[in-house]
């Protein structure tokens, strides 16, 4: 075969696979917004699962603390005594006789003050309850 006929045939069947009429760099640049998008896409698919990700960890992270919070405590101020202020507070024996006292006076105010309000709201109650009977009555001796 010629060499000629070769390269004829090369170029002859390179334009039959050309079926567009639109120029290289039309193709070109819709192939490369096309491979951006899919970039785009991936990135931003993959940086919104790395937030969710994220916001994840950190919520289970608040349940463990709020469950173990103070045995996690204990166990980080047993590491190092410059971590004893993570240690939750040593809660109180008993109640003192003055914090009893104190209770006591607040609870007997709030009766005071509640008893107060009830013989109010009765008297309240009771006074449209008079003013129908007294109404009753002068209607019952007039006619």
């Amino acid at each position: 075969m010629n060499s000629s006929l070769a390269s004829a045939d090369f170029s002859k069947s390179r334009r039959a696979t050309e079926s567009s009429n639109e120029p290289l760099l039309h193709r070109t640049a819709r192939n490369l917004i096309a491979t951006a998008r899919s970039w785009l896409s991936r990135v931003v698919s993959l940086a919104f699962a790395r937030v969710l990700m994220i916001f994840f960890v950190g919520f289970a992270a608040g349940l463990a603390w709020q469950s173990y919070g103070s045995a996690a405590r204990k166990a980080i101020a047993g590491w190092s005594p410059h971590l004893a202020w993570l240690a939750p507070a040593a809660a109180p024996a008993g109640p003192s006789p003055e914090r009893l006292k104190a209770t006591s006076l607040a609870l007997a105010a709030a009766r005071q003050s509640i008893d107060k309000l009830t013989t109010e709201i009765s008297k309240l109650a009771a006074s449209p309850e008079k003013k129908a009977r007294a109404s009753r009555r002068g209607q019952d001796t007039r006619g």
